[in-house]
Order: C-alpha cells, then structure tokens, then sequence
C-alpha cells in the first residue's frame, strides 16, 4: 500500500483525534465541540474558515491559484446508542456512540487538510465539508439550503465511507446507484371505538391496519419488477391501551427503499393506494404522510473512475472493486450528488475487533485505515486538480 510517507507519519496524531472524537460523540446539530476541534485545526494550518451552515457545518476552503474546485465531505455526526465497548476511549456520554465510524470520516478528511495545506500540490480549490447531521436528519441538505454550494462553488462532490467485512487496504465503488433511496412513512388508521365485548358496535382499526401491513408486502411481491430491488419494512405499530377496549386510532410505520426513482414513485403511489383501500374495505380511514425522503446514492462515471484511479494509487488496482454491490442503506449524500456530479465510495474497515455491522454497539472505526483514506483524499485532490508539476 503507498500511503504518503508524511501522512504515515502523522499516524500517532490522526489516532488520538479520532479516538477522541469518539469518546465524546454529539447528536444531529449538537455537533459543537466536534466543530470546534475541526475549526481549530483548520485555522491553525492556514485554511480559510467557515462556520454556520446548518448550525454546526464547517467548511474550510484551500486554494493555490486559478483552476477547477473540488468538495471532499465527511459527517461528524454519532447515533442515540449505549455503547458496549469497553476500551479506555469509550463514549463519555450514555446514550451516545460514534456506531458508524463518522469519528474516522472526520479524522481521515482532517489528515488529508493538513498535508494539502502543506503540500499545495495542485491548481485549483478545495472545500474541505464537515457536515453535521447525516444520520437520519438531512445535515446534507440542510446545507445546501443554507447555501453551500452558492457560498462555496464545486465542479464536483465527493464523499466516502467506512465498511464493515471490507477487508483493510480495499475499495468498493460503482458507477450509477451506489445507495439507495429512503422513504419514511406513517399510517394513522381511523376507526370507531368500542367495547371490547361489543366489537359489532364499532370500527376496529388494529384488525384493518393489520390487514394493511400484509397488503403493503404485496407490494414489492407484486408490482415490482422481479429484476429490480427494492425493500418494504414496516418496523412500527401501535394501537390501544387497555384490555378491554377496541380503540378508535392505530399507528403503524415503515421505510422503503429501492435504487430507480421511477419505480420509487410508483411504490409511494401504491402505498397510499394499498392504505387507503384496504382500510375503506373495512370501513376504517387511512392517512399516509411521509417524514424523510432521501434520493438513491448516483455516482457520475468519469467521476466514479477518477475516484477508483485514486484508490487505486493506494491500494492497487486489484484491490479496487469498480463494480461492487450497491448498498440497501441510504446517505444523505445523495442530495449534493443531485445538485454537482461525483462519487461516493466504500474504504474497507476489516472484520476483526470491532469490526461489526455499523450501528451496533460494539461498533468501532478501525484506526488503521485512517492513513489510507486520507491519502486517497489527497490523490483524489492531486488528479482531479491536475497535479503540478515542478
């Protein structure tokens, strides 16, 4: 593996930041100490620095004469998890945990900024995005909202992730969809209350919307193409409090996810459809609202190959897997990939210690990897800025 030698040499350090970080995880938009080690550092290397955006974003730009710009984004968020490891630099705050490595992300883009502002091997500007509140609260949008791309101008967005069972020194990425889309929904069945005793004298919502569950299954069994892929959980339901009693209200919810926009309209339509019917079967009333709504993951081509190329520098190129599997999970990355071309990739976090599915417990960002993303970060900056030559 060729990590930059001045970057390996920064090992010691890249380890007790990230080690760090993790020790003190922060919530979507609580990320405010997070934000001040990132702000810290950045300012101390010599890169002009923005906060603000989306409450906690911090963006720092580089730049060493005219040419194209390149944004290179991490997530500082942690998740609402008691933490199950026991490791000197375990969580300090119960309930929270960095479950999902955005601690390494950090860490690994903090390494990259401080060897490119000490190392202006190319022509052009970098954006450095730290960005809060990707898991589950649209950090990434939000920023845009607040103007990122209009404050800070890219030609292209890129964004990377660790993963679990992905040996150490390997990449996975692919062209087109990468990850999928996210709908959240919720589906308040109206019934009529009533006597446990005297279920004739009213409406039961909990047996119309258990119906409906089984129906929205059909679904994907049914309406959706055999060769596509998509996924339909209903993951909540709720209903009553009392033993006796037949209550006039039932809640359930879901997610679904699937990687072609077409067909992920055609399933949100069918949903509404399949509630709203099956509930009227039983003289109930459906209401579906959706609460989140992530786009699918696209990587551009040339983009997705310039990334791989990069990767490649580090790991060699049989350690690139340009057509790997695309993920069931969702990124709220895809919003910047919808407003500016470019890619998203997987680095390998291994399968030993620690080394479990993201969002678990006993879940930790594997420490050695950290010197190969940030070298790949700045091999991407050096080839998509054209490297100087001397």
């Amino acid at each position: 593996m060729n990590v930059i030698p001045e970057i390996e040499s920064e090992r010691a350090w890249l380890e007790s930041v990230r080690q760090d970080i993790h020790a003190h995880p922060e919530l979507a938009y609580e990320e405010q100490r997070t934000a001040g080690i990132v702000k810290q550092y950045l300012e101390q290397w010599g890169i002009e620095t923005h906060t603000g955006l989306a409450t906690t974003g911090v963006v720092g730009t580089l730049t060493n004469g005219p040419g194209p710009s390149i944004g290179l984004r991490a997530d500082m968020d942690a998740l609402p998890i008691r933490e199950a490891n026991q490791f000197a630099y375990r969580s300090k705050h119960d309930g929270k945990m960095h479950a999902c490595g955005h601690d390494g992300h950090t860490t690994m883009l903090l390494g990259a900024a401080r060897y490119l502002a000490a190392n202006k091997n190319f022509r052009g500007t970098v954006n450095f995005i730290f960005q809060p509140a990707e898991e589950a609260a649209g950090g990434a949008k939000v920023m845009i909202d607040d103007g990122l791309f209009e404050l800070f101008p890219v030609d292209a967005v890129f964004g990377m992730h660790n993963w679990p069972g992905l040996a150490v020194g390997q990449f996975a990425v692919k062209a087109g969809a990468m990850m999928a889309s996210l709908d959240c929904f919720d589906i308040v069945v109206e019934g009529t209350g009533t006597h446990g005793a005297l279920p004739h004298r009213g409406v039961d919502p909990v047996l119309a919307a258990s119906h409906i569950v089984t129906a929205l299954q059909s679904i994907v069994s049914r309406n959706v193409d055999p060769l596509q892929v998509a996924v339909l959980s209903v993951t909540k339901f709720h209903a009553g409090d009392a033993y006796n009693i037949v209550p006039a209200r039932a809640e359930l919810g879901g997610g679904i996810r699937c990687f072609d926009p077409d067909l992920r309209a055609n399933i949100l339509r069918r949903v509404e459809e399949v509630a709203d019917k099956v509930a009227e079967s039983f003289g109930a009333r459906a209401a579906v609202t959706y609460q989140m709504a992530y786009p699918p993951v696209m990587n551009e081509v040339s983009n997705t190959v310039l990334a791989a190329e990069a990767a490649s520098a580090v790991v060699g190129a049989d350690n690139v897997d340009t057509n790997s599997q695309p993920s069931l999970g969702s990124e709220d990355f895809a919003f910047m990939l919808e407003r500016k071309p470019g890619c998203y990739l997987f680095i390998g976090n291994g399968s030993g210690k620690g080394g479990c599915v993201i969002h678990n417990p006993a879940y930790d960002f594997n420490d050695e990897i950290l010197t190969l993303g940030a070298t790949y970060w700045v091999r991407l900056v050096e080839r998509f800025l054209a490297t100087v030559v001397a």
